[in-house]
């Protein structure tokens, strides 16, 4: 395919434009044999495009597949948390209470999602991703002479071979063949049936491009075994963005959105000025022009991919190309992502009221002070609640009603704190405990609430 090849479905024709022009540069600067991006758009693929030879000229090539590598990491952490979240383990569990591991049986589950287990990068022996996984038959085989370069959780390290271990605990704790257990469960209810362990035609074939001339060397396509569950899937743009579909609004058949919420929190501190080595629990965290992303890259030889979601915008963007080490990939991706939010910036849902909204939420709406510091406190649809600062400082936090009149921070300092309100003997309400600290109507209110007491001269 020696010209663009360009699926369209809902944006202005100056945005097709740009995006369209920032693949082409990006697959003839990059000099990639074929390049294939995709952008999705509150939940649906909205464009599509591909360049150079996609797998001999097919004629979708956001349906052609290309392998995927890392990538694959965040699909198998979708399938650890599904495990999380049924009861079948804890994040916080040693990785050997389930699972015989050669190295990093003390490491946590969240740990080895995240890279901070403290375990090789690699695996021992050849090059993993060019060789067959037939060299590394036992989980001893993994891990090389070196095979804990950092104490657990003391730092982020990224490590293939620590997702190896993950997929052997998919394996133990299902009964059955991880890529079995990922297909049942995360891909084809994602409607991701393009996304498989080997080759499927149509798919690209990998290639090295010579660094000083026109010239391409055919890469190896090997299983890679044990270490499968680090890199090994073939998938393609219009399953990626189905994906990236799940980053942007979750999907209860797979994780509930809370789940979902955590994969994407940094469990690292994030490292760089733009967040590029951040990591969550299975997903990276990316920050470009201002932009937060999550998603993940990937690389295996001869081949190379992105996915970045902004859930801010409502927009995500993949990107697949067919040559080794075509780092510009990545930045493509992201800026697909703000080309179209910056162009085509999102439209805010219509404003409706909530409706009945009882009478004891009114009675905590509205001003706050925490000594002297104020605050709003708004009710919004579900009863959840936001706290805003009013003043210079102050830390904003919205909170989730719980069953039992409480409400539970979701985010920032309050995150997973309580939120109480506190009421007088005849029923009225005399101030409210976020984790002990304590807000009142007005600010240092006489009555007894403010912890220390209040002078008795007052303001002056």
């Amino acid at each position: 395919m020696d010209s663009a090849l360009e699926n369209v479905d809902g944006l202005l024709p100056a945005t097709r434009r740009t995006l369209l022009h920032r693949v082409a540069t990006v697959q003839a600067e990059g000099r990639a044999p074929s390049l294939v991006a995709a952008v999705v758009r509150e939940g649906r693929t909205v464009w599509s495009a591909g360049r150079g030879e996609v797998a001999g000229g097919a004629p979708d090539p956001a349906g052609t597949q290309y392998r995927i590598g890392s990538i694959t990491k965040s699909l198998v952490a979708v399938a650890v948390l599904r495990l999380r979240d049924e009861g079948l383990l804890d994040l916080g569990d040693p990785v050997g209470k389930h699972v015989d591991a050669a190295e990093g049986a003390d490491a946590t589950v969240a740990q080895l999602l995240s890279h901070s287990g403290g375990l090789a990068a690699e695996a021992r022996g050849p090059w993993w991703e060019r060789t067959d996984g037939a060299l590394r038959p036992e989980p001893a085989d993994l891990f090389g002479a070196r095979p804990r370069p950092h104490p657990a959780g003391r730092v982020y390290h990224y490590s293939n071979p620590g997702y190896a271990v993950l997929g052997a605990l998919v394996e133990r704790l299902r009964g059955e063949p991880w890529y079995d257990v990922l297909r049942r469960e995360v891909l084809l209810p994602l409607g991701m049936e393009r996304t498989t362990y080997g080759p499927e035609a149509p798919h690209a074939d990998g290639w090295a491009v010579h660094p000083w001339a026109d010239a391409l060397l055919p890469e190896p396509a090997v299983d890679t075994g044990l270490m499968a569950p680090a890199g090994q899937l073939w998938s393609t743009a219009a399953d990626l963005a189905r994906f990236a579909a799940f980053l942007l609004d979750g999907d209860e058949k797979v994780l509930p959105a809370a789940t979902l919420a955590e994969m994407c929190r940094p469990a690292v501190e994030p490292q760089g000025p733009d967040w590029s080595l951040s990591y969550g629990l299975g997903l990276q965290q990316f920050r470009r022009d201002g932009r937060t992303l999550v998603g993940h890259t990937g690389s295996m030889p001869g081949f190379v991919a992105a996915i970045w979601a902004s859930p801010d915008d409502g927009v995500a963007a993949v990107g697949l190309a067919n040559r080794t080490s075509m780092m510009p990939l990545v930045p493509l991706t992201a800026d697909l992502v703000g080309a179209v939010a910056e162009l085509e910036p999102r439209i805010p849902e219509v404003w409706r009221p909530a409706g009945d909204v009882p009478a004891e939420l009114l009675e905590i709406a509205g001003p706050w002070y925490w000594g002297a510091l104020p605050f709003a406190l708004r009710i919004r649809a579900g009863r959840f609640l936001d706290l805003t600062p009013l003043g210079d400082g102050g830390r904003a936090a919205r909170f989730a009603p719980g069953s039992d009149g409480t409400w539970t921070g979701l985010d920032g300092y309050y995150a997973g704190e309580p939120l109480t309100v506190v009421r007088r003997a005849d029923g009225s309400v005399s101030h409210l405990d976020i984790g002990t600290f304590v807000l009142t109507r007005e600010p240092y209110e006489r009555g007894g609430a403010v912890p220390g007491g209040v002078d008795e001269g007052g303001w002056r």
